[in-house]
């Protein structure tokens, strides 16, 4: 596999770029004008024009130096998604209640983050595996506990104890997401830039 490369996409420029989930769904019109429809993917796919978020020569040489560090579209990194990059909702402050991630048994100790999203009856389940370091914190039964560990690289809760049978377990974090550049070529026109144009800097969720 090739190697992630565990370093954040610059901050100040990721937090200013457009973009948001997709996904993919087969759609069959019938002759009936009816539709059968089938979800090709079980996860939503992230991207994102980071383009968005260069405003001046210093921005365009530091994405420079991270496109040619990662090799193009060769290694993932770390990216910080302006809209969806927190357990709680935006401009709440994080608690260790937000996520629901899980019930103790009395025998397991480790509890994959994860986010819910929930509109009416339906819910989606996202695994988080980028949590942000030293931004976890967690809960067991309503009550915050500090004996446990994050693994950074996979989104992996570990308690010293395992919570009982029937406890709710729960998290707080901040994450970033898995993303690679979607192009191997990045293009930049200086006179276009000082006109007000955006340069495009194509990037897309890496599933993990």
């Amino acid at each position: 596999m090739t190697p992630f490369h565990d370093v954040l996409f610059p901050l100040d420029i990721a937090l200013n770029s457009e973009g948001g989930p997709v996904r993919k769904t087969d759609i069959v019109a019938l002759v009936s004008g009816r539709e059968q429809r089938n979800a090709l993917w079980a996860q939503s796919r992230r991207s994102w024009n980071a383009g968005y978020g260069v405003k001046s020569m210093a921005d365009i040489e530091k994405v420079t130096a991270f496109f040619e560090a990662r090799r193009g579209r060769l290694h993932a990194f770390r990216f910080r998604d302006p809209f969806d990059h927190q357990s709680a909702s935006y401009g709440k402050a994080i608690t260790p209640f937000d996520q629901r991630i899980g019930e103790g048994d009395g025998g397991a100790r480790a509890f994959q983050l994860t986010k819910s999203y929930v509109s009416g009856p339906a819910e989606y389940s996202r695994r988080i595996a980028r949590p942000a370091a030293g931004t976890v914190r967690a809960s067991v039964d309503g009550v915050e506990t500090a004996a446990f560990t994050v693994d950074d690289a996979t989104g992996v809760l570990t308690f010293a104890a395992a919570p009982p049978a029937g406890a709710t377990v729960a998290a707080g974090y901040l994450f970033d997401c898995p993303a690679r550049f979607d192009s191997d070529a990045l293009r930049i026109n200086l006179a276009a830039f000082r006109a007000g144009d955006i340069p495009s800097i194509p990037l897309i969720e890496v599933l993990l």
